[in-house]
């Protein structure tokens, strides 16, 4: 077994490997080395933990079992798992950091040699963590569930929000504080356990709520926001049980977690507190009434043929991805188009919304996949100046991150979130399937605007047939 000066030694090697992999993911051409290093630094710190100190012999075939039964599990979900079942997948992901750190609570709490020695402020901080560690990882359970329920479809993205919704998380918070009281003051564990449980339902049930009032198109924030969770949820269970890996580990997921939520808030022209309180929209594929302002006029079809005739004759090209090209797995043919053309001298670019798909970074990690050069996928604030001088825009399954309403319409359930300007091109195209609305529930004039041509049909068979009629 390994001493625990080896084993400190190795957490704090694991710590700087996890740094390491949070500063590669921060761009794309490096993010492979940033896999690389949480790899690596994730084995060193399960092998450290598995033969540390605290692990007996007894105790070692427990834990290599689960680890095989665990490790089949993640090895089964990542090849099965397709990219568009990924945002739902790193849902549930979260929320088996939220059971894991509120059952180490629970066992934390009973087990007689954890809490040995400790009395006065000890004990009592002690007690504190584990209430905290509970109470973060059930809410980050039940929530993240909800939020695998939305992102897969099986929950309607419509908010449900509940009378008084307000008021009702006001009175859970003062029962969770009451019975907090009552935890830190028992004079037995069974006394304790019921502060503990009454707590962890109340938890469990604000998580339900808080993200079954979250509408559809804050479900990015949302995961995020879960991503955040986890990792306080990961901290307080270090804390419980003194491990400085999981503290440090923790808080990095939490805190760039939290970072990313703000990002993704203020790329939407939303406040982190509202979209908690209930984000906007409505059940997808329904026009939402925003306000009486309402797109008329009628829109203008084109072909694959015709759509190959404009990108040949285009000098600068702007492609705009979105969940659309995702669920029709057409990401390898647009990166076909897009070599084509830019062999034929033309200046291919791609615009990324900051919340294009259900996921944080989910268009980088597709147009990765097709192996679509690096530099030429650029942030909306990169691009959005150049559409005046754009002759194609294309949207391939996009909708609310291209919709004019948001500058057009003060009524708007989106109004002043940032989109990317799609429509000042020469000419827009935007792929769809049908004229229904995006999954904020909001209808688009951009659909209407004398500019613009509608390619309906599945986006990869669309593509296929225009790939072909460019290379003819």
């Amino acid at each position: 077994m390994m001493s625990a000066s080896l084993a400190t030694v190795s957490y704090i090697g694991a710590t700087i490997l996890f740094i390491l992999s949070l500063g590669g993911l921060s761009h794309p051409e490096s993010s492979r080395r940033g896999n690389l290093y949480g790899m690596i630094g994730m084995t060193i710190a399960v092998l450290a933990t598995v033969f540390g100190p605290r692990v007996t012999m007894a105790g070692l075939p427990w834990i290599i079992g689960a680890m095989a039964v665990g490790g089949a599990v993640g090895l089964y979900a990542a090849r099965k798992v397709q990219m568009t079942q990924m945002p739902e997948l790193v849902a549930l992901m979260h929320s088996l950091v939220g059971l894991a750190a509120a059952l180490v609570g629970f066992a934390n709490y009973i087990d007689p040699v954890a809490a040995h020695g400790l009395s006065g402020a000890e004990k009592a901080i002690h007690e504190i963590e584990i209430y905290i560690g509970i109470l973060i990882g059930a809410v980050t359970f039940s929530g993240s569930i909800i939020a695998f329920g939305k992102l897969s479809g099986k929950i309607g993205g419509k908010p449900l929000l509940l009378p008084a919704r307000h008021w009702l998380n006001l009175l859970g918070l003062l029962v969770v504080i009451v019975f907090g009281y009552q935890f830190l003051h028992a004079e037995s564990i069974g006394t304790g356990m019921i502060g503990l449980t009454v707590m962890t339902v109340i938890a469990l049930l604000f998580g339900i709520h808080m993200v079954m009032a979250i509408g559809g198109a804050d479900m990015p924030v949302v995961v995020s926001m879960l991503n955040s969770y986890s990792g306080w949820a990961a901290a307080a269970t270090g804390f419980m049980l003194n491990n400085d890996l999981l503290i440090v580990t923790g808080a990095l997921v939490g805190s760039s977690g939290a970072i990313l939520s703000y990002i993704m808030c203020r790329a939407m022209n939303r406040n982190f507190i509202s979209v908690i309180a209930g984000g906007f929209g409505t059940g997808g594929g329904t026009p939402a009434k925003a306000g009486d302002a309402q797109p008329a006029g009628e829109v203008s079809p084109i072909s694959a043929v015709e759509t190959a005739e404009l990108l040949r004759e285009a000098k600068n090209v702007i492609i705009v991805p979105g969940y659309g090209m995702a669920v029709a797995q057409a990401q390898h043919t647009v990166y076909e188009i897009t070599q084509l053309l830019r062999e034929k001298g033309v200046n291919v670019r791609f615009g990324i919304h900051p919340v294009a798909g259900r996921m944080p970074g989910h268009m980088n990690v597709l147009l990765a996949e097709a192996k679509v050069p690096y530099d030429i996928v650029m942030e909306m604030d990169e691009l959005n100046a150049d559409f005046p001088d754009t002759d194609v825009s294309m949207v391939i399954g996009a909708n609310d991150i291209v919709n004019p309403a948001a500058q057009e319409d003060p009524g708007s359930p989106i109004a002043g979130m940032p989109v990317l300007e799609v429509w000042k091109a020469r000419t827009s195209i935007v792929m769809k399937r049908s004229m229904a609305s995006g999954y904020a529930g909001v209808d688009n004039p951009l659909f209407y605007k004398e500019n613009n041509r509608m390619l309906f049909g599945d986006a990869k068979k669309m593509l296929e047939e225009v790939f072909v009629a460019l290379k003819a």
